[in-house]
């Protein structure tokens, strides 16, 4: 068991080869309930998947099977996966917006320019806006937003304390003039995610 502290994942916690793909299935089923209770759907197209050590070290992996690039790869995958384990004061997210027809896909994406400044965490009554990864820009000079989106929330003790408390009101949103919808986090997901803070 990968104790919850973690913050990096290194070369050491990467199965040897031919291990992973034998343990693939088992393991992507004993990650389920974790994601599931870290997946919040925010509005009609909006998912957050909140992210931890263990949902990267599996996406590492998952990436090395697929694509077979070896040590190189590694250091490449460690790059750019490992800023998005929580540092302890904080919840990370890759939120996607996620429309299986491409014509409707391209045309909500691109009245979304600027949305990657419009991710929220909302405490009570206090809201944590979203600080975007910096690898790429995430709106394209022709105003059409990213479809993946890799966000940051940075809690105070103040913050922590408030999003543990049982009846705690927590939603997750985006505040963009196209798109403004919030989710409310539930308990579950809250115990699971309150473990990103120890």
């Amino acid at each position: 068991m990968i104790a919850l502290s973690r913050r990096q994942v290194t070369p050491a916690e990467i199965s040897p080869p031919g291990q992973f793909a034998r343990e693939r299935a088992a393991r992507r089923a004993a990650l389920l309930p974790r994601k599931k209770a870290r997946r919040i759907e925010v509005g009609p197209y909006c998912t957050f998947y909140f992210e931890c050590f263990d949902t990267m070290l599996f996406q590492i992996e998952e990436m090395l099977h697929i694509e077979g690039g070896g040590g190189e790869q590694l250091q490449d995958e460690l790059a750019a996966y490992n800023p998005l384990i929580p540092n302890g004061d904080e919840l990370t997210a890759t939120i996607m917006f996620e429309i299986d027809d491409p014509d409707r896909r391209a045309c909500a994406l691109a009245g979304l320019g600027g949305v990657e400044a419009c991710f929220f965490i909302q405490v009570g009554d206090e809201r944590i806006s979203g600080v975007q990864e910096t690898d790429a820009e995430r709106t394209r000079d022709d105003g059409k937003a990213s479809s993946v989106h890799f966000a940051h929330f940075h809690f105070t003790p103040k913050h922590k304390r408030a999003f543990i408390e049982p009846e705690a009101r927590v939603f997750a949103g985006v505040d963009h003039s196209a798109y403004a919808h919030m989710a409310q986090l539930t308990r579950d997901t809250r115990v699971e995610l309150a473990k990103d803070f120890t």
